[in-house]
């Protein structure tokens, strides 16, 4: 077997069970939707399969055990419990496992065995259909490493889904038995997709009704992967009160065809509610054909509601299955090539304005058509490849649901995660780095912000706690925040924990956010001990430093005993940047403009008024500056006016002192080379139109290593002798 193919599969089982696992999740929130359950066997029946073709007998043999469980659920022989979906989480990381070839297949069977040994409950009936089981509840080897039967085979090929029309007459005496049809319609909704139209026609005048005879009959629609003897059992028990008519109408599987379902008149007709004659007549008129036949009295209202919404059913189960079809017929491409593609795209932008300046210069009217026509096919080129790379951040989402469900059961706290805006998209490297930072905010949140149970109670609020994690789009960035409705932070310990440590003065007056960002220096914790979560002060610094690298910005905002709310802003895309092109002596920068407020003038008149200080008055608020050309050592003299780029970084204005300010430019970031790799406070590098290199500005790096700095010079001052 080509391990091209073995690779293929491993792709597409990590999906499913990606699947798996939000199914899961779900199911046991909602142990009686016989829909998720579907997906969840649906999901192991392919892993299984797939499997068994592609080589991986071990994944086979231990999924078939699980998938008979879900069999059995199916059937109505298995209740959904905790420890079924506890099981079934433990059996899908072990199936992660044996992708990676790190779990043998001997001690995968102890997870299926201690469920089949500790659920009482349900070993009956587990030992009496499924295969594998003996009656003692122990595994039989020898069937194990069998893969799925014909008989299996056959089941799943029974389950197409198909359309039914449906027709109850009841007698008019069925409800002197006790009879209720609503509860047969709610019956028949648990088999799938359901519609039911009422037909009053025979409903008499209100003078003439007889308020314990039913008048009414019904009209139903019904997509479901049930055969007949399905459909038929839910009307068991008034089989013999009822007239039951039960017509197969479509296999939406073989919609393929776009041709649409049967004309409206057709239906009346296959039903019975019309005569082809009556119908001729009818459409000799120039009218819709449902207001004619009303008119004329031939057809009821309530029959033509019935044929429409049969029209509208079968259009609808036909799109969904279609819709499978287009997902199905999408392609996988691997990450490295559409990083190549992206850096081919870059390269063809940077000869694109060396193309647009060159036109420029010669002043040649037919160049300058072509570079502008060049320009906007590489414009399209630029969105579209970029496009590719985007995905949504609801794939990262889902994967905190279980994280949050296994903490807040070791930590036996009762805790739901509420996620929104899981459809935003973002940059899949963007995706990639920012999962481990997402998950110390969350763990944070489970530890140290939810209380538990009793002290919620005690407190006047629910004893199951929340978090928040939502998304969303703000111009060219994502907006995410992680709330949580705990206990908040506590800003006198923060205060008194940040004063011990040195970082901030006793008598310093401090605003909310000041104190807050203490939390961010290496080292930091509150915490009374040390837990297997947290305590260590190792993390929140972390946290920063990969949203600093994402050129993102953090910041967090709580009250006590009402909840915390950390904010994190990012960029789309990692590999364009909207910056401000600067110059300072020969040299050109670029400052990301996501962060850039505004830029103002800085004369020899306000250095004078600074008395030596690094500090400028912008409008009555004192902003500290950085000079780049001491910044960089980069010689010679300034002019006489500066420039001073005003930045916001994580709640902090900052200067940037340059020669000039040149203007916007969209930048396609360059990573720098091994050898320049490691130079701190640069991100990386682009090319100009003239073809020389700008470099981009690390602005939080540069800001950090100036406070490093003027933290060290004032030190040495102080330690020096009198």
């Amino acid at each position: 077997m080509s391990e091209s193919y073995r690779q293929a599969y491993r792709e597409e089982a990590l999906d499913l069970l990606v699947e798996l696992e939000e199914s899961l999740l779900e199911l046991e929130e909602s142990p009686g939707d016989m829909e998720l359950v579907g997906r969840i066997f649906r999901a192991l029946h392919t892993i299984k399969g797939s499997g068994a073709m592609f080589g991986f007998d071990d994944i086979a043999a231990y999924t078939h055990d699980i998938e008979s469980v879900y069999d059995q659920v199916r059937d109505g022989k298995v209740t959904v419990t905790k420890d079924l979906i506890d099981m079934t989480l433990k059996a899908k990381d072990t199936i992660r496992l044996m992708l990676d070839g790190s779990q043998p297949q001997e001690l995968s069977k102890v997870i299926v065995e201690e469920y089949l040994r500790t659920s009482q409950d349900d070993k009956p009936s587990l030992s009496d259909d499924m295969p594998g089981v003996s009656p003692d509840g122990e595994i039989k080897g020898e069937v194990l490493l069998m893969g799925a039967g014909p008989s299996d085979e056959k089941k799943q090929e029974d389950r197409t889904m198909k359309t039914y029309r449906i027709r109850f007459e009841p007698d008019p005496d069925i409800f002197l038995t006790g009879t209720n049809p609503l509860l047969l319609f709610d019956e028949l909704g648990l088999l799938g997709d359901c519609i039911v139209v009422a037909q009053l026609d025979r409903v008499p005048v209100l003078d003439d009704m007889d308020p314990e005879r039913c008048c009414t009959y019904w009209d139903m629609l019904l997509t479901t992967d049930q055969g007949v003897d399905a459909i038929k059992d839910v009307f068991l028990f008034v089989e013999d009160r009822c007239k039951l008519t039960i017509d197969l109408i479509d296999v939406p599987v073989a919609a393929k065809d776009k041709e649409g379902y049967k004309r409206l008149g057709e239906i009346l007709i296959e039903k019975g509610d019309l005569a082809q004659k009556d119908l001729e007549t009818a459409l000799s008129q120039r009218k819709l054909i449902g207001e004619i036949l009303v008119e004329k009295g031939l057809v009821s209202t309530g029959k033509i509601q019935s044929a429409l919404a049969e029209q509208e059913h079968v259009k609808s189960s036909r799109e969904k299955v279609q819709g499978k079809e287009e997902t199905a017929s999408s392609i996988r491409v691997a990450a490295t090539k559409l990083d190549t593609l992206v850096n081919l795209v870059g390269e063809l932008v940077t000869v694109q304005a060396r193309l647009a300046q060159t036109a420029s210069v010669m002043r040649n009217s037919e160049l300058s058509f072509i570079a502008e026509e060049v320009e906007r096919l590489t414009s399209e080129l630029r969105d579209n490849t970029l496009n590719i790379r985007m995905v949504p951040i609801g794939s990262t989402f889902s994967r905190f649901k279980r994280l949050v469900r296994d903490l807040s059961g070791e930590l036996n706290k009762e805790i739901e995660l509420i996620t929104d805006g899981a459809e935003t998209e973002l940059d899949k490297t963007v995706i990639e780095r920012l999962s481990d930072p997402l998950v110390h905010l969350i763990r944070n949140s489970v530890d140290h912000g939810i209380e538990p149970p009793d002290m919620r109670e005690a407190l006047g609020k629910p004893r199951t706690g929340s978090i928040r994690l939502s998304a969303a789009h703000s111009g060219a960035q994502v907006v995410i925040k992680i709330e949580d409705d705990g206990k908040g932070l506590s800003k006198d310990a923060i205060h008194a924990k940040a004063v011990e440590k040195g970082l901030i003065s006793s008598k310093a007056d401090l605003s909310d956010k000041e104190i807050f960002n203490c939390i961010f220096h290496p080292g930091f914790s509150t915490a009374e001990k040390v837990t297997n979560l947290s305590g260590r002060g190792v993390g929140m610094d972390v946290v920063r430093r990969a949203i600093d690298t994402l050129r993102g910005m953090i910041e967090v905002t709580s009250e006590k005993g009402m909840g915390t709310t950390v904010t994190i802003r990012l960029p789309l895309t990692l590999a364009i940047v909207d910056g401000l092109l600067v110059n300072v002596a020969n040299n050109r920068f670029v400052l990301p403009l996501s962060i850039v407020e505004e830029c103002v003038e800085l004369t020899g008149k306000d250095r004078a008024d600074a008395h030596g200080k690094q500090l400028a008055n912008i409008r009555g608020e004192l902003v500290p500056y950085i000079r780049l050309r001491n910044e960089f050592g980069i010689t010679g003299e300034p002019p006489r006016i500066e420039q001073i780029v005003v930045t916001g970084s994580n709640g902090d204005r900052v200067g940037f002192v340059v020669d000039k300010v040149i203007g916007e430019y969209q930048t396609v970031i360059k990573n720098l080379g091994r050898v320049y790799r490691d130079v701190e406070g640069i991100s990386g590098a682009t090319i100009l139109g003239d073809g020389t290199v700008a470099l981009i500005i690390d602005v939080p790096r540069v800001i950090t290593i100036a406070v490093d700095e003027e933290l060290r010079r004032t030190a040495s001052i102080g330690s020096s002798p009198a």
